[in-house]
């Protein structure tokens, strides 16, 4: 960078309003390649985090104003396909153009200010990036939730939450509406669909006629962004916080370093809007300049996914282990990806097979990545380090991650403990703020001058961490984390349950499945097993979000439990596992 142009970025940087220039006015215009530098250098710890920070106004209209400048290709920011033919595409121009129309509707319409919280529960559709954008020029809080969440996850979330809108499509707004009475909080319903509906408003209706001009809200860097609910081993799911700064410039560097971004790719997250994974895309994807490509993908089909990536110039692509581990499956030698470049995965672990089914039939290397709800990413392959086949990678800055034992001790190499990142004596900027309203669970989650992920593991000699496992009952199948309560709960309510444990068994495609073992009513003893297994297994779906249901199911006469009557969960998990 020329020392003036550095002058400059670092003026913005370090200004009251960060780099935000006058309200209602378009940053100042720079060189494309050092401003996203500078963006880096922000996110690999190198430079201070600005005072004030908005992603909409900061990133994606500072890439508006280079689009027209001629610094960008003329591919789109945006491209949404639904495999029958419908399509979106918006440059940085027209995205921005959309989502400040969708922002006065938030705002007008909505009348939602900086700081209230607004559940965004839509599938795949154009609108959920246009809504998240939106929330962030107007300074709500976007709280995204699965397309499966039932009438009991909604209202829970809607009332922990004390959201004041939601967002949702016709399948869910049943749902909605048979719970909203429940949620005092809740003010507003809008309607992502081409018909109506009695107590909802058309956001495509009010999309149509609202003003394209609207002024983004000046945020400070550690005002609330997003809240993600994240499953815990005991209790209700906890709210998880991120900041503006947190998210918006913290996947900046692994953007560039571990998905490999530039201005000219094409970057095809295969998650579920609900998942942390979807704005880990966004967040990664728009400040490097690239393209986020988005198929509706209803559900999950390998072959579409290889036809996709078959006809469509995606470079970049980023699925589960589940995905990969369906996709190894099919013949991949009769699809030519000719523009796919770099293939990413996380979520869960990889099986080392797998890696090599696909990078021998498509010739391109796995580079796995590992982070949680709380942070951006932890360890990562990037690209064009030494892989070692069944790490999670080294260490992805600006986190000094280490494995520690259970008082926060630094254990050596080789040594298997818990995953830590280091807190003290500086929290890392791209961390989340504190786990919502529950002091005791953010003060539990940290260890001397670490925070402790849950997860355990050992690194060796070279700086590479290799996962054993979860050291508590959370479930992790598919990269669906499932707290095991939330199943019991459920099949409690059904009168054929007296009592019931649920844990995690390994699945070849999954990973690992929900398993439950139940102890039955004694008016249900007699009962068909097998038709009681799908008599409960619906239950559950009905009851809570489908993907939560136990796909095996074992009755028992009795559980494991400890002399003060607790269920021994861990017995059940290590004999499910050992039979492996």
């Amino acid at each position: 960078m020329m020392p003036w142009l550095r002058g400059r970025v670092l003026k913005v940087l370090r200004s009251a309003r960060g780099f935000c220039g006058p309200h209602g006015q378009p940053p100042p215009l720079l060189d494309p390649q050092d401003i996203v530098a500078t963006w880096e250098a922000i996110s690999l710890g190198r430079q201070p985090v600005p005072e004030y920070f908005n992603f909409a106004h900061d990133v994606l209209d500072m890439w508006s104003q280079l689009e027209k400048a001629g610094h960008r290709p003329p591919i789109p920011a945006f491209w949404w396909v639904n495999g029958a033919g419908a399509e979106v595409k918006w440059n940085f121009e027209q995205l921005g153009q959309q989502s400040r129309r969708a922002a006065n509707v938030l705002r007008d319409t909505c009348s939602l200010q900086p700081g209230d919280r607004m559940m965004l529960v839509l599938p795949r559709l154009p609108e959920w990036w246009l809504v998240s954008v939106a929330c962030i020029r107007t300074g709500a809080v976007m709280i995204p939730g699965v397309s499966q969440l039932m009438e009991k996850d909604l209202k829970y979330r809607l009332q922990a939450s004390r959201a004041k809108s939601i967002i949702t499509s016709d399948s869910l707004a049943p749902r909605v509406d048979a719970i909203s009475a429940d949620c005092p909080s809740l003010q507003t319903k809008l309607l992502v669909s081409d018909s109506s509906r009695p107590g909802w408003m058309n956001f495509r209706e009010l999309l149509r006629e609202a003003s394209t001009e609207h002024n983004c809200v000046r945020t400070k860097s550690q005002d609330p962004l997003a809240i993600y609910f994240t499953s815990g081993t005991t209790g209700a799911p906890k709210m998880v916080e991120h900041s503006q700064a947190s998210y918006g410039l913290g996947f900046v560097a692994s953007g560039r370093q571990w998905v490999d971004l530039a201005k000219s790719d094409i970057f095809w997250n295969t998650s579920d809007t609900g998942w942390v994974k979807a704005a880990w895309t966004l967040f990664s994807a728009w400040p490097n300049g690239s393209c986020i490509f988005v198929h509706e993908l209803p559900r999950v089909d390998a072959k579409v996914i290889l036809n996709t990536l078959s006809s469509f110039p995606i470079t970049t692509l980023c699925c589960v282990p589940t995905i990969f581990r369906l996709l190894v499956q099919e013949d991949l030698t009769r699809y030519q990806f000719q523009s796919l470049k770099h293939c990413l995965t996380g979520g869960e672990a990889l099986n080392p097979d797998v890696r090599e089914k696909w990078k021998s039939q498509v010739g391109l290397e796995l580079h796995e990545g590992y982070g949680q709800s709380e942070t951006v990413v932890i360890c990562a392959n990037s690209k064009g380090m030494k892989i070692k086949s069944g790490s999670m990678g080294k260490a992805s800055p600006p986190y000094d991650v280490q494995i520690v034992d259970d008082e926060g001790n630094i254990l050596p190499p080789g040594e298997e403990g818990n995953v830590a990142v280091r807190v003290r004596p500086a929290r890392p900027f791209c961390f989340f703020s504190c786990y919502l309203d529950n002091p005791e669970k953010t003060e539990a989650s940290e260890r001397g001058d670490f925070y402790i992920t849950g997860d355990r593991a050992h690194k060796d000699k070279d700086g590479y961490f290799w996962f054993m496992g979860r050291n508590d009952d959370v479930i992790n199948s598919s990269s669906y984390r499932i707290g095991p309560v939330e199943v019991e709960s459920a099949l409690a309510e059904h009168p054929a349950v007296l009592e019931a444990a649920v844990v995690s068994s390994p699945d070849p495609i999954r990973g690992e499945v929900v398993k439950a073992f139940i102890v039955l009513s004694p008016t249900y003893s007699s009962q068909d097993p097998e038709k009681l297994t799908r008599e409960l297994q619906e239950h559950v779906k009905r009851v809570t979000a489908p993907y939560k249901y136990p796909r095996k199911v074992t009755f028992v006469s009795e559980l494991p439990k400890t002399v003060s009557g607790k269920i021994q969960r861990s017995k059940l998990r290590s004999q499910e596992w050992g039979r492996r």
